[in-house]
């Protein structure tokens, strides 16, 4: 069985909701990485056997498809959209080297796109011809109400119950921004598109501004705010997983980050914010490798509270996370987000010791958790 390797990996900028990516489709968004993807590699578009893009708001039409087209990737290959919520974008990487290793294809393009700005409006068809139709903001995600909670107040839920205060919550959020305004991103990870070649959102909190904001859900002592909570965004993530015959080809004689597994978990629906804890451990368990091994790691950061409850959960060194901030200093663009973690995983690989493992790891609403392994 072939090895997948990922020969190239790049993103947009982060923006939130109404910014600088307000007007741009989301196949759009997906197709100036993927052209600067190719152009980087060396990669000829003629090559690619197929683009998987991870999508969660575009409601249907493959969105994948576009972009495939947008970017000039010949018409004669397939594209995949993958909707696995807040974990699509890392789960259609997952789904390229699996089709790289029982070699199916050689060349695949694979990430994630989300513009919550041009999301198309939801709404339920009545059940009967004359009644008005049904607005929603979000489809069901488990099957029993009771057991479906919206994410801010399942996050709330999860800082009770594994008692993360709020003061610790906003200390992390502090910690995130600060770390991505003084961390600029690596040359080549950003396509400027736009005019936009940083993420936009990254500030300056403090203690007293954090102080300041009203709760969103939950008690006074674990309340979630508005600065413990990643904003709405718009952007594309993508990376080049080839077979290793392709990548001796591409890069003869630099280095390889290797896709060494990946991982997917189910948990309970009502607490979804600690499912990359058990999907990174299988990852783990099953590559023989301890938490300790690891020498970066992407963990998303939909919520304050569930960074922290997956770092302890994982038993990784927090200060291995996120090195560059995470999703609360840049937005949380849903179906694109794991391929945002994936590509400053493979940026951050190129700065460690040769042989180096990163891991990224994500939950998506329903109690899904996935989990990647790089070594380069």
């Amino acid at each position: 069985m072939t090895g997948a390797v990922i020969a190239g990996a790049c993103r947009t900028a982060v923006a939130p909701r109404g910014g600088a990516f307000r007007a741009i489709e989301a196949w759009d968004l997906a197709a100036a990485p993927i052209r600067a993807l190719l152009a980087n590699t060396g990669m000829p578009a003629g090559d690619v056997d197929a683009v998987i893009l991870g999508n969660a708001l575009y409601g249907g039409g493959n969105p994948a498809r576009l972009a495939l087209l947008a970017a000039g990737i010949p018409e004669d290959q397939p594209a995949l959209t993958v909707d696995s919520q807040c974990c699509a974008g890392l789960d259609a990487i997952a789904l390229a080297a699996a089709r790289i290793r029982a070699g199916e294809a050689d060349v695949v393009v694979a990430g994630g796109v989300e513009s919550f700005s041009r999301a198309p409006e939801r709404r339920y068809r009545p059940p009967t011809p004359g009644e008005p139709s049904v607005p929603y903001d979000r489809p069901p995600f488990s099957p029993w109400p009771a057991r479906d909670p919206d994410m801010i107040p399942a996050a709330a839920d999860l800082a009770r119950v594994c008692g993360i205060t709020r003061a610790l919550q906003e200390d992390y959020a502090i910690a995130s921004h600060a770390a991505a305004r003084a961390a600029p991103p690596s040359p080549g990870e950003i396509v400027d598109l736009a005019g936009l070649t940083r993420d936009a959102f990254a500030r300056r909190l403090t203690p007293a501004l954090c102080a300041r904001l009203p709760a969103l859900a939950g008690d006074a002592g674990h309340a979630v705010t508005a600065a413990t909570v990643a904003v709405e965004a718009d952007a594309a993530a993508v990376v080049l997983v080839v077979s290793d015959r392709v990548a001796a080809r591409l890069n003869p004689h630099g280095r390889t980050v290797r896709i060494a597994g990946t991982a997917s978990a189910g948990g309970d629906p009502a607490m979804p914010g600690l499912a990359p804890i058990a999907a990174s451990r299988r990852l783990l368990d099953r590559c023989g490798i301890a938490p300790g091994d690891v020498s970066v790691a992407e963990v998303m950061e939909a919520f304050a509270v569930q960074a922290i409850a997956c770092i302890e959960g994982i038993g990784l060194d927090p200060a291995r996370v996120n090195r560059g901030g995470g999703a609360l200093a840049r937005g949380h663009p849903i179906g694109a987000s794991g391929a945002i973690l994936a590509v400053r995983l493979w940026h951050e690989l190129q700065t460690t010791p040769p042989g180096s493992l990163g891991l990224a790891t994500i939950a998506a609403a329903g109690g899904l958790g996935s989990a990647m392994l790089l070594e380069g």
